[in-house]
């Protein structure tokens, strides 16, 4: 088999290891249990023939016999050239939710193909191995196929490679043979739609009353650029066109948006139970809903774990991006998210207290999804509330010590909601908000 190009579509090749399987003993190893059987029978018979003398059942068992390995060698030496492709639709998808995957066959060669079983090979979390049967592709024909896969639980997982088995009509030999490519599937965490409330702390931080600066604080601190064709010759900066010596504008209003940055605790001693309904898958898929939200919305947003490590962005801060690249890339990210080995979040905490302001930005909220804490963890959790306006944690397992550390992240200003597995997170996220009597915007 050769591969062809295929239009609109990634083309799959053929594995090399494959090329020593059109040898003739290869192709002898793909004999059936029917076809070992049949020789089997013929062998026995011709022996029987000779010990008996019997030449009637010598020719039979030269038919059983020859009727195999004449199918095996029409099999080796027919040389189909086919070509495959594979479509995922779509390539990522929410947990729990189904993705359909489209193959192509493409038969490029000037002589119909016979009998075609495709397999294609996907992790069995995805479902059972997908099996088609073509009975015939005509010259330069193509068949259309596609199945679905479904899976419970966020990762990436391979689609392929796409194996071809080749038989002759009497079924007594079936070749096998795979093609190298292969796609990946992008399973994501859930994300709930979240209504949409007035986030204290955030005034003008979203939708069309955001405000806006010009990153300066009067002439004497204006950073003027040159002048460039089409701009307006009201933001011409005088007094730095006549120090430069030639036309200098005064930079254009840049929008400020509002820093949230929303922590993940990953630990693995702070959850129990595992599986898609686990508490820790719980507050993965609550952490993209509350990222995406806010992104939809306007704001600067970065996803910090317990770790220490931002999720998205272009720098250490992970507020930088268009708000699209970076949804894209917090998803992909919360894809593969495993549970951490840290003891603590004193990581995370030394970020938050380290983050040093960032231009076009400024301090806004901070929106924690917790495990179980001690007394010690809690208290470092409140202290976190000193660099943000407004804080709302959100406990997916409350610990044996939760009734003791509820009050303290209360005392430090934190609106406590406790959720898990069962609650839905837009009903928490409203009710976070009614609690502290900002309702919802109108």
């Amino acid at each position: 088999m050769s591969t062809g190009p295929v239009v609109g579509a990634r083309p799959h090749r053929p594995n090399p290891q494959d090329e020593n399987a059109g040898s003739l003993r290869a192709s002898l190893g793909g004999l059936t249990t029917r076809g070992r059987s049949f020789l089997a029978a013929g062998l026995a018979a011709a022996v029987c023939a000779y010990v008996l003398g019997q030449s009637d059942l010598l020719r039979v068992g030269l038919l059983l016999a020859m009727l195999p390995l004449v199918c095996v060698l029409v099999l080796h030496r027919t040389r189909y050239r086919v070509s495959a492709a594979r479509r995922l639709s779509p390539a990522q998808v929410p947990a729990r939710e189904e993705a359909r995957v489209h193959l192509r066959l493409d038969n490029v060669s000037r002589i119909p193909s016979g009998l075609l079983m495709l397999q294609d090979r996907v992790p069995y979390v995805l479902g059972p191995r997908p099996r088609f049967v073509l009975d015939r592709v005509e010259p330069q024909g193509r068949r259309e196929v596609s199945y679905r896969v479904r899976s419970d639980l966020r990762g990436r997982y391979p689609l392929g490679p796409l194996q071809l088995r080749l038989t002759d009509p009497f079924g007594m030999c079936e070749l096998t043979r795979s093609f190298s490519a292969y796609d990946t599937l992008t399973v994501v965490p859930r994300v709930e739609a979240l209504p949409p409330v007035r986030l204290s702390g955030a005034a003008g931080g979203y939708g069309d009353r955001r405000q806006r600066s010009l990153a300066l604080a009067g002439d004497d601190d204006v950073i003027p650029r040159g002048y460039r064709h089409g701009d307006d010759l009201r933001r011409i900066h005088w007094r730095s066109t006549a120090r430069h010596g030639e036309l200098m504008v005064r930079r254009e209003e840049q929008p400020q948006k509002v820093r949230c940055t929303v922590l993940l605790d990953t630990r693995r001693s702070a959850y129990g139970g595992s599986g898609p309904d686990s508490p820790f898958e719980w507050a993965v898929s609550g952490a993209a809903s509350v990222c995406l939200h806010l992104l939809e919305r306007g704001f600067a947003v970065r996803l910090l774990t317990d770790t220490g490590l931002p999720a998205t962005g272009t720098d250490g801060s992970g507020f930088d991006g268009d708000s699209a690249e970076v949804a894209a890339l917090l998803l992909d990210g919360l894809a593969v998210l495993e549970q951490s080995p840290e003891p603590g979040l004193s990581r995370a905490w030394d970020v938050l207290r380290g983050g040093g302001d960032v231009p076009g930005t400024r301090e806004g909220l901070l929106i924690a999804f917790l495990g179980a804490l001690d007394g010690e963890q809690a208290a470092l959790v409140a202290r976190m509330r000193q660099r943000t306006r407004r804080a709302l944690a959100f406990t997916a397992q409350p610990g044996p010590d939760c009734a003791d550390t509820d009050p303290l992240l209360r005392e430090a200003g934190w609106t406590v909601s406790a959720g898990g597995p069962g609650t839905t997170l837009p009903g928490l996220w409203q009710k976070a908000h009614e609690a502290t009597g900002e309702g919802l915007k109108r």
